[in-house]
């Protein structure tokens, strides 16, 4: 894989907000030197290693990847056929954010512009968290700590304060988003507990 390495700015003097932004701004400009073909040759180690993280869990939480996230198509349906039960973010009533049950990727359908493709299905609340085991949220940097720096929504900020304290979090990254500078945090943010890079995961120091 070719190394298209983050370079962050210096963001010290800048409040908390203003500095995420600069840093987002950074990690997505490197994700977009990233060509289709590096991140589809990707896809298959990537499956390999997520299900490695998942282990026996049997209800996993995950996403559905966009643009040039790391891709999570294939490893939806890949956690399906492996018998285990899959939820993923929906949208409810009045725009409300929730989850459905993944039923193959061809009830996948986009909703609202810009938004990823999301199951058909009933609407769940965050309640359906109470039965995940593994959580795999999306991030555009992870520090050393765990600070998640996502694409700046805060919703998942929101779920990682709802889920189980023994559910295991992952947060999947690219190996150049792992990162040792101490990223911005404000009150709302929680850290990941680990990273899932395409060839390995492990937990944060």
């Amino acid at each position: 894989m070719t190394a298209h390495m983050v370079t962050l700015p210096d963001v010290a003097d800048l409040d908390v907000e203003d500095a995420k932004q600069v840093l987002r701004s950074a990690a997505r400009k490197n994700r977009s030197r990233r060509s289709t073909h590096v991140r589809e040759g990707l896809v298959d180690s990537w499956v390999r290693t997520a299900l490695d993280f998942i282990g026996n869990a049997e209800v996993i939480a995950a996403y559905v990847s966009v643009k040039d996230e790391p891709p999570t198509h294939e490893l939806c349906e890949a956690i399906t056929a492996a018998g285990k039960k899959l939820l993923l973010p929906k949208l409810g009533p009045k725009l409300s954010r929730e989850w459905g049950w993944y039923r193959g990727p061809d009830d996948l359908q986009v909703m609202a512009p810009g938004r990823p493709p999301e199951p058909g299905g009933e609407c769940l609340t965050s309640k359906a968290l109470d039965a995940v085991d593994v959580l795999l949220v999306p991030a555009i940097l992870v520090g050393r700590h765990g600070q998640r720096i996502g694409q700046g929504g805060g919703w998942y900020d929101r779920i990682l304060k709802q889920v189980r304290p023994d559910a295991r979090i992952g947060a999947m990254i690219y190996p150049d988003e792992y990162v040792e500078a101490e990223l911005p945090q404000d009150p709302m943010d929680v850290c990941v507990h680990y990273v899932i890079l395409p060839d390995r995961w492990g937990s944060v120091s």
